[in-house]
């Protein structure tokens, strides 16, 4: 490529001179078969911080890669069939006429839909589709503890992991802070039993027995203990905690107004043309 073209980018990018379109003469760069790659078209903002070599190098791959695109799309334009291509601009009509759809329903949703969702809402939709709650999953509310074997005194940690005294809680954070690979009560948020499996690299077979049976887990290893600590948990099959599903809720009565509001939307048009006589069945 010539040199005094990259030196003519480069020097524009550094200096900070780029000037608007309109106000300077356009530059050829480069020709791929039919068309022109201009000055004004090579994206220089990217080049900012680059070293010159650098720069000069990225200059040269961008318009090898815009050679080869084009000359490619030259060669795919010349041998099209008329029905392909006639198929081609019934796709971008198509695909453009959705777009366009699209971003003015998002603009009315986003002018004229109402998005507040209250707690009596949500509360309501829980108690009115229990039915569609049902857990797939068993799940649980745990502490997780991960201690290397060197760890002193575990004994007494796993003590503190067992008790449910507010001050034995403290102590065992506190030592957690210092010992623990991993303390996590998951924010005391409902979690996946397959997610704690994960966690201790075991697949814990009857899961609903296991948790009718421990609210208390230990795992060895040879560089490391587990504990975990079962404070509740659902079975799979029963009705969600409210709290686990209310996102899962939320999503779906927005999108239910969603949906209603773009029905309404598309009716309140379709009525109106008919009213206006710009919507005729020949």
């Amino acid at each position: 490529m010539n040199r005094k073209l990259i030196f003519l980018l480069i020097f524009a990018v550094f200096a900070g001179c780029r000037q608007n379109d309109n106000s300077m003469r356009r530059t050829a760069i480069a020709r791929a078969g039919s068309t022109t790659l201009y000055f004004d078209e090579i994206p220089v903002d990217m080049l900012e911080g680059i070293s010159g070599a650098d720069s000069s190098a990225f200059i040269q791959s961008y318009i090898n890669s815009w050679a080869k695109r084009e000359l490619m799309f030259q060669k795919a334009a010349a041998n099209m069939t008329p029905e392909i291509r006639n198929d081609i601009e019934r796709q971008l009509q198509e695909t453009r006429r959705n777009l366009m759809i699209y971003e003015y329903q998002r603009q009315m949703m986003i002018q004229k839909m109402d998005t507040v969702i209250s707690e009596e809402e949500l509360a309501g939709y829980y108690a009115t589709n229990s039915n569609s709650l049902k857990l797939t999953s068993n799940i649980v509310k745990a502490l997780f503890i991960k201690l290397p074997v060197e760890t002193p005194d575990i004994s007494r940690i796993r003590k503190l992991a067992r008790s449910e005294n507010q001050k034995d809680q403290q102590e065992l954070e506190s030592l957690c802070y210092q010992f623990a690979e991993k303390f996590d009560d998951f924010n005391e948020q409902w979690v996946t039993l397959d997610r704690l499996s994960l966690e201790i690299g075991e697949d814990i077979g009857d899961q609903e027995n296991f948790l009718r049976r421990n609210t208390f887990y230990e795992k060895s290893e040879p560089s490391s203990v587990c504990f975990i600590t079962f404070s509740d948990y659902r079975l799979r099959g029963s009705l969600a905690p409210f709290e686990y599903v209310r996102d899962d809720i939320k999503r779906i009565i927005w999108n239910s107004r969603r949906i209603d509001f773009i029905q309404n939307l598309e009716d309140g048009i379709y009525d109106e043309a008919l009213k206006e006589n710009s919507f005729k069945i020949y």
